[in-house]
Order: structure tokens, then sequence, then C-alpha cells
């Protein structure tokens, strides 16, 4: 084989070889910063070296889970169906007036909280008017978990913690929601019913 000819095998094994380790740095470099889109794996945790759990809560427990699919994800179709990418579930959705704790677990990859408001009996959840904050009014906030590792308000759940909060609810139906600029846009938000004793 000439040295022309070995040169030119050299640069197609060299450009295979970099093109390689190109794409296989590129697949780490996704997976690991959350852009890869779609369900999380059922063994999935979020990515956060901070993590915590709260403490026995008082009266009925609401498991409330903060979920986005990742950076990038804002620019994906908004809203509660298959083509938005965050939501906020409660679990039960219904409760017996009295004490009530939510127990928030951010299971996503942006910081998220949770606000308690009344829900007007003609309204429905994700009805609420946004301002140019891309933030819903909180006027008649009964309260938010809205502090990583703690409970009340606090500065957002940070990805992979949680946050929680005690209230006494009145029998009614109250929306819970999360008003970080554009979360409520992008489908965080749900209904929790307080039925009488």
């Amino acid at each position: 084989m000439n040295a022309d000819r070995r040169r030119r095998l050299w640069l197609v094994l060299a450009g295979a070889a970099a093109a390689l380790l190109l794409g296989i740095a590129t697949t780490a470099l996704l997976a690991t910063t959350g852009a890869f889109h779609g369900p999380h794996p059922a063994n999935w945790r979020a990515p956060s070296a901070a993590r915590c759990t709260a403490p026995p809560l008082p009266g009925q427990v609401v498991e409330v889970t903060l979920a986005d699919m990742g950076p990038g994800m804002m620019s994906r179709p908004s809203g509660p169906g298959p083509g938005g990418g965050m939501r906020l579930i409660a679990h039960p959705t219904t409760v017996t007036a009295g004490t009530v704790s939510l127990r928030a677990v951010n299971a996503g990859y942006l910081t998220h909280e949770v606000m308690v408001l009344p829900l007007p009996a003609d309204q429905v959840p994700g009805q609420r008017p946004t301002g140019a904050d891309g933030r819903i009014d909180e006027a008649g906030s009964l309260g938010e978990a809205s502090r990583s590792c703690g409970a009340g308000a606090g500065d957002g759940i940070a990805p992979g913690t949680t946050g929680w909060i005690t209230l006494t609810l009145r029998p009614g139906h109250y929306e819970l929601v999360c008003n970080i600029p554009g979360h409520y846009l992008a489908g965080m938000y749900t209904e929790l019913d307080a039925t009488g004793r």
C-alpha cells in the first residue's frame, strides 16, 4: 500500500473514531441534562444531590407530585393534555374538611411550588388569567409549600426535594397551582375538593 493510500485510510479511521467519540459524548450530555423528552424510567431520580422527606404530617395527607420534562420543555405545547410538559398531580383529590397536609415532591428538573387557592363555583382549574410575568394573582391564597426540605413558603422546591404545608380546609373546591412564571400556563394545576364531615 502506498503512502497516499495509507494517509487516506488513516484519515477515514480517525474521522470515524472522532464521530464515534462525539456521538458518545453528546448522548451522555443529553442524558445528564434531561434533554430527552418522554416519560421518565420507573427508576428515575430527579437531578439533585439534596434529598429529603417530610416528617409525619398531621391530618389527612395529600401527596402532590410536581413534574416537568426538563430543559427545553417550555418550547413544547402547553396545557394539561398529552402535549403539555408540566404536571401537578394530587392524590387523593377529595378529602374531608378539616386539617389537611400537602406533601409536595418535586420529581422534575425545574424548581416548583404548590399554592392553595379557593376555586370559584363557576370556574374549573386552569382558567385563571396570567399577567405579563406569567403568573396568576395570588390574592386569596390559603398558603403554599415552596420551601425545599421544609414547611411553608420559601424560594421554591428544588428538584429531588420535598416541601409541605398543613392547612385547615373548609368544605369547598380548591385549586392547587404552581405559580412559578409560566408553569400555570404549562399545565401545573389540579383540583382538590374538601367535603363536609
